[in-house]
């Protein structure tokens, strides 16, 4: 695979995500809801869960966002599950994303380190994880990306960032839509980040070591895939808001 765009164009701030793979196939998020997800206004999975910690997972060094997302996601899937903070080194984000490379840091495409999670997992604190599917979100419905993230679900996305990105996470203001050159859609690179919450402002995303807002019309310009990723189904969240048999009855058609 060639290169992943701006993997190391910044001296701190690592990318690591390359072009979008669209797939009709892919199974998607709305067909397995029991009904649209009733939502708040705000919601923080890190509120409700304290002591998640935000590390860095190496992502200043190497191009590994897309395993550096995984981290942060399973972190929060294994707190759910099994009531703690679970250790995840650098290390293994390391070791399974130059896996995924096949040892060069050329960054990944996200669809195909999603498949692999469902079907081989990864190991993290000397433990195998996989989940248990992935769906696409319909990135232009706020409401369902929204319901994909107060299910406890979890979602990952892409996003082609701008330049500008850069200088408003250098100074810790939030990912907003500018005017200007620097404002075009993958001048930057692209870039793979976990979503644990929302405000009313629009997501809030982990990358980085730190959070990250984000105001909804910067989601709308740059995010171009999002994924609502499943992992236990037998939470009250998840059993209430997504019908297992569906879901079931399309994993067992896939080879």
């Amino acid at each position: 695979m060639a290169r992943a765009k701006g993997i190391q164009t910044h001296k701190y701030f690592k990318l690591g995500k390359a072009a979008a793979k669209p797939d009709n196939r892919n199974l998607m998020f709305a067909a397995i809801l029991k009904a649209p997800v009733k939502v708040p206004l705000e919601y923080d999975f890190d509120l409700k869960h304290p002591g998640i910690p935000t590390p860095m997972f190496g992502n200043d060094v190497n191009g590994d966002c897309v395993i550096a997302g995984r981290a942060h996601q399973t972190l929060r899937f294994e707190d759910i599950e099994q009531g703690s903070v679970i250790s995840i080194a650098d290390s293994d984000v390391l070791k399974e994303y130059f896996k995924e490379t096949g040892g060069a840091d050329n960054g990944l495409v996200v669809l195909d380190s999603l498949k692999l999670w469902r079907s081989k997992g990864w190991k993290a604190g000397g433990r195998q994880y996989t989940i248990k599917a992935f769906a696409q979100l319909n990135r232009a419905n706020h409401s369902e990306i929204k319901g994909g993230i107060f299910t406890d679900v979890g979602i990952g996305i892409g996003l082609s960032l701008p330049i500008s990105a850069q200088t408003q996470v250098q100074s810790g203001k939030a990912w907003d839509v500018v005017s200007g050159p620097t404002a075009k859609p993958g001048s930057w690179g692209g870039h793979y980040v976990h979503i644990p919450g929302y405000t009313k402002r629009g997501p809030v995303c982990v990358t980085w070591g730190r959070k990250q807002q984000m105001t909804w019309a910067f989601f709308d310009k740059y995010c171009d895939e999002a994924y609502a990723i499943v992992d236990a189904v037998d939470t009250a969240k998840v059993k209430k808001a997504i019908d297992v048999k569906k879901l079931n009855t399309f994993l067992s058609g896939l080879k």
